[in-house]
């Protein structure tokens, strides 16, 4: 509490009741299966209530187990919060381009890739139980083809998984706290401890600087966490840039309703048109 009154003088009070909130069910179209619009009626058919919500998503009124909602298993949606779906579309990823997911569990953001267009896809990560529902959800969206690639290894290691093979584009959502996700992980009000930001910031930087020669000159790489600490978001980004002199930081360009200062998403209360979680975004490209 005493890191946001500092970091958000005039928005802690509003996070913090953010926090106390039941998250939203909110679903992604996958343009693959269907258009948004479609799959509303389909919902609106079997008298389930719902919102659209930003470019592609939807917000189920009644939450209720996904497996009850039609579509689920012919892979119409998935589950994936408003500020999430944001990170796919920031990369600008086109047909043909090499793109590394490099923390893809449980693979919401790979498969939000692969829905947007036909690309060389590796999806890593360091954990081979997580990396199971990975796989799961590229099969039950049908976007499991042999262009994608699901690896266990460490974003961190490129050594021990890479081909040599640059990519066009890096998403890297990197470990962190979670604090911008409470209202879904409440108990991290009490788990979390002041050590483990210093933890994280120091992981963060091990892998946005491995990661940055696996990427070609003039792409780009989308940095990204789940929290809303300054030293695992802006702070972090300021310090890669001072680290290396072929870093450019684009400019990020959001819906005009969307809730945020600079990069950083703030978690919205109900009744906010995109409802999201408190998720930092800063995009990077190699001079």
């Amino acid at each position: 509490i005493e890191r946001l009154q500092r970091e958000f003088p005039q928005d802690w009070q509003a996070i913090l009741e953010a926090g106390n909130e039941r998250p939203p069910l909110t679903l992604r179209a996958n343009r693959r299966a269907n258009t948004r619009d479609a799959l509303l009626d389909t919902f609106r058919g079997a008298g389930i209530a719902a919102t659209p919500v930003g470019a592609e998503g939807i917000i189920v009124q009644s939450p209720k187990p996904v497996q009850q909602l039609p579509g689920f298993d012919a892979g119409a949606f998935s589950v994936q919060d408003a500020g999430a779906q944001l990170a796919a579309p920031l990369l600008r990823a086109a047909d043909g381009m090499r793109v590394l997911d490099a923390c893809a569990a449980p693979g919401g953001k790979s498969t939000h890739l692969a829905e947007l267009a036909d690309l060389s896809l590796v999806a890593l990560d360091e954990s081979a139980p997580r990396l199971v529902r990975v796989r799961e959800n590229f099969a039950r969206l049908n976007l499991m083809t042999p262009r994608v690639e699901i690896v266990n290894g460490d974003a961190g290691e490129p050594a021990t998984w890479w081909d040599g093979r640059a990519f066009d584009r890096i998403l890297a959502d990197v470990p962190c706290t979670a604090s911008g996700v409470i209202r879904r992980h409440p108990d991290g009000k009490w788990l979390r401890r002041e050590a483990d930001l210093a933890g994280f910031a120091r992981q963060q930087a091990r892998i946005l600087d491995a990661l940055w020669p696996l990427l070609a000159r003039g792409g780009l790489l989308l940095y990204a966490t789940c929290s809303l600490f300054e030293a695992e978001n802006e702070a972090q980004v300021v310090g890669f840039v001072a680290r290396h002199g072929d870093v450019l930081r684009e400019p990020l360009v959001f819906a005009s309703d969307v809730a945020l200062r600079g990069g950083q998403l703030l978690p919205s209360l109900p009744g906010a048109s995109h409802n999201q979680d408190g998720f930092f975004y800063a995009l990077l490209r190699k001079d």
